[in-house]
């Protein structure tokens, strides 16, 4: 045996041994931001508010080490954010003199400015997929990032403008449906652009930006007919630090939830024959189905968890049977059966598509359909 030709296995480098310099800086910065906040803003927060800040670092310098473009999105986040700050100078009115403000970083401006990019987008993705134009999905992506830049930058903005205000109004921007739909295109979307990235396509983004663009609409219809942008106090019960994690953990369950049925609309197309050599693989798209599933699962578990420790303090009891917390349930249920079937007995093909689009059906009656036609104490996204 020539010993010269032994070759001894040398395991991969461990994860945190693959970080780039780059990597290392864009944690470093994520840091020392935290720990600037934290300083400065300490004496207005609670133990809670506190933890969560601190741990928002390593939790977004993961996400930026996982995926790459979170890095620059969270920087062009805090350019467009701290220039409207700065734009401010403090003074609410400033929005309707400073040219800036006005047209474009101002809360309202930048979310016009995305539901407008968020239109545009669904278009061009739709037109490169009837045509075969690889140009056609490269130009919706980009206005689909675009989009996903000034609606964080409007949420951002918002969140200022909440304590320009008043300082007793000030809030995280999740506290009515005017806010959530925002929060739920934001959500939708970046997870579409992660699968759109990872599988290396781009021809869902006709189905995912169809659904987005429906939230667009109805946030339009609702900020003209009920002028739902004014920001307005928080109730009492809203008035606690477990909203700041519920509501974000709940609507990424509800966005990656509309995700998997607008795929399982794609599967089911390609299934049928059409459009075969124009959209991704049925194995893809089942992947993509299941992935997003279970991504929503586990961040909708983790909100029905959060919910019932809120409402033990906001009510004094974990659950109330409340409208709201029955459908919650009746959608926890529903995922939780797809996912039981999907791993114990192989659930695929149509069935798992059809499934996963009525599973949309009782997500939006949860979601919107509540609000719309039963009363209890979720009141305050009452249209």
């Amino acid at each position: 045996m020539d010993l010269t030709q032994t070759h001894i296995y040398t395991p991969p480098p461990g994860f945190f041994r693959r970080l780039s310099v780059i990597d290392w800086l864009y944690g470093a910065l994520l840091l020392a931001g935290a720990l600037f906040a934290f300083n400065r803003y300490s004496p207005y927060m609670d133990v809670y508010e506190k933890g969560i800040l601190l741990l928002s670092a390593p939790t977004f310098a993961w996400l930026g080490w996982q995926w790459k473009p979170v890095r620059w999105l969270m920087a062009v986040l805090a350019i467009l954010a701290f220039s409207a700050i700065a734009l401010y100078g403090g003074a609410l009115e400033a929005a309707n003199s400073k040219f800036f403000l006005k047209y474009a970083l101002s809360s309202q401006s930048a979310i016009l400015w995305m539901s407008t990019l968020f239109f545009l987008s669904t278009l061009f993705y739709w037109g490169g997929l009837i045509t075969k134009s690889d140009f056609g999905g490269s130009v919706g992506s980009k206005l689909c990032w675009a989009a996903v830049i000034l609606g964080f930058t409007g949420m951002l903005v918002r969140w200022y403008e909440s304590y320009l205000v008043g300082v007793d109004v000030g809030h995280i921007p999740v506290s009515n449906l005017y806010e959530v739909f925002i929060l739920f295109c934001m959500i939708t979307a970046l997870f579409y652009l992660y699968y759109e990235e990872q599988y290396a396509t781009r021809q869902l983004g006709a189905f995912v930006m169809l659904v987005i663009s429906a939230a667009v609409g109805f946030l339009l219809w609702y900020t003209i007919s009920r002028e739902a942008s004014e920001i307005q106090p928080l109730v009492p019960a809203l008035q606690s630090w477990w909203m700041k994690i519920h509501v974000p953990a709940n609507f990424i369950g509800y966005g990656t939830f509309s995700l998997a049925a607008m795929v399982s609309i794609a599967y089911l197309l390609k299934s049928k024959g059409i459009w075969v050599d124009r959209l991704p693989s049925l194995e893809v798209l089942d992947d993509v189905m299941y992935k997003a599933i279970a991504v929503g699962f586990a961040f909708f578990t983790i909100a029905t968890i959060l919910g019932a420790l809120w409402a033990a303090e906001a009510w004094g009891g974990y659950w109330s049977w409340d409208p709201k917390e029955t459908w919650a349930l009746i959608v926890w249920l529903n995922y939780a059966a797809w996912l039981h079937m999907r791993l114990m007995k192989g659930l695929r093909g149509q069935v798992a598509a059809w499934w996963a689009l009525v599973g949309l059906m009782v997500t939006t009656f949860a979601f919107l359909g509540v609000n719309m036609f039963l009363s209890g104490l979720h009141s305050y996204g009452a249209l």
